[in-house]
């Protein structure tokens, strides 16, 4: 298949859209005060799956919806700044990162380019361990202000349903019912 740019159509479409647009009174702070990080994968619509509109929350995406330094600091200034009160995690049955060796990853790219990434592929194999992972590291870090409304999901691709995380609270909390 050869590859053809999609900028251009994109740039028609958009001119079609904005002779529609209607969003122009929604505010920079969302609606629902609710911050969502998902992955990037392109199967995912966020706002279709949680039937969510335009205003109503902040995406933050990520390849395999990971709660890396960025997105840490995205949710900081989300909640600090911009009144977010709510975090959700969404990641997915099927995700690429489950299928990457990031030993193998790394050394590729190494001999490629004569220089390894500075940054953590975060390749992983159970989707649900891997919110786990993500929610710990909220209730680790200082940055991240309100933790009281944090709950992950995992999206499973082929139904469109979401499954919720058991077991994603605080190590803390969990001892304590």
């Amino acid at each position: 298949m050869t590859f053809q740019p999609s900028t251009e159509e994109l740039l028609n479409r958009n001119n079609e859209y904005a002779v529609e647009f209607h969003d122009s009174e929604l505010q920079v702070r969302p609606k629902r005060q609710l911050a969502i990080v998902a992955c990037m994968d392109s199967r995912i619509d966020t706002f279709a799956i949680l039937g969510l509109g335009n205003g109503d929350a902040h995406i933050i995406r990520n390849a395999g919806g990971i709660i890396t330094d960025d997105v840490i600091r995205s949710l900081c200034l989300s909640q600090r700044f911009l009144g977010t009160r709510e975090i959700i995690l969404v990641h997915h049955t099927d995700c690429g990162l489950q299928s990457v060796d990031e030993a193998i990853f790394r050394d590729e790219l190494n001999a490629e380019l004569g220089v390894k990434p500075w940054w953590s592929l975060e390749a992983f194999s159970d989707p649900f361990d891997d919110v786990r992972q993500s929610i710990q590291r909220l209730y680790m870090t200082p940055f991240v202000a309100y933790k009281e409304h944090i709950r992950g999901f995992v999206y499973d691709v082929t139904t469109g349903l979401l499954d919720e995380v058991q077991g994603s609270r605080p190590v803390d909390e969990d001892r304590s019912t």
